[in-house]
């Protein structure tokens, strides 16, 4: 299986010049950014949690491990 070059030989590229760089008229310009070029959003939901259900797994939480406490302080006795 022989090797084959994905680049093109400098010698035969059409574009380059001598030195391997490429002449002005040779390249695309540079693309320009637009911004807000998209549709406007009207509808933006805020990110995070909400603070009563974050309140609710806490306390679910809290309730979960006083219950596993208490059963493991009355094992013990």
């Amino acid at each position: 299986m022989s090797h084959v070059n994905p680049d093109p030989e400098p010698e035969r590229t059409t574009g380059l010049e001598p030195g391997g760089g490429v002449p002005p008229g040779e390249t695309p310009p540079a693309e320009s950014s637009m911004p807000e070029a998209g549709p406007r959003e009207t509808h933006n939901p805020t990110k995070g949690w909400a603070k009563a259900p974050l309140t609710l797994i806490l306390v679910l939480v809290a309730l979960i491990a006083a219950f596993f406490l208490v059963y493991a302080l009355i094992l013990l006795i």
